[in-house]
């Protein structure tokens, strides 16, 4: 009977006081491409292109190359980022991080090195969004 190991892979600690324990991991080698939902956190060390929601922590690693529009809890970025970023808590901009494209967050932290070209709007962010009503299958009507 063979016996079975499983490692873990060991990433490199993160320089944030909110160290998540990461769920699923995209490798460097990794390209994808579509919309990406998920609980818990997740790290991006490759490429992707689509939409991403989440209520909990994205991380974005230092080669990671994303275009993309973000919504995410917790989204903490060390890579490339071209789109949108709404971050319900908090954006981290860790250097050598490039972010192309606007950001809407509770808390934003960049650190020195840090490439942000866009805007930034931290104030009344929930207005907007409470007026939206989502509309589920059982809303809409029957169609004869």
């Amino acid at each position: 009977m063979a016996l079975i190991r499983r490692e873990e892979p060991t990433l490199p600690p993160l320089d944030t006081q909110k160290k998540a324990q990461t769920h699923t991991i995209l490798g460097p080698e990794s390209v994808f491409e579509g919309k990406l939902t998920f609980q818990g956190a997740v790290r991006i060390d490759g490429k992707f292109n689509g939409s991403i929601f989440t209520e909990d922590t994205l991380v974005v690693g230092e080669k990671a190359v994303v275009e993309a529009e973000i919504h995410a809890g917790t989204l903490i970025l060390n890579g490339t980022v071209r789109g949108n970023i709404y971050a319900k808590k908090v954006l981290e901009l860790q250097a050598p991080a490039k972010l192309y494209g606007d950001v809407e967050t509770e808390s934003l932290i960049v650190q020195k090195g840090v490439i942000f070209q866009g805007s930034c709007r931290m104030e009344n962010l929930g207005t907007a969004k409470e007026k939206i009503r989502v509309v589920t299958k059982q809303d809409q009507p029957a169609m004869a």
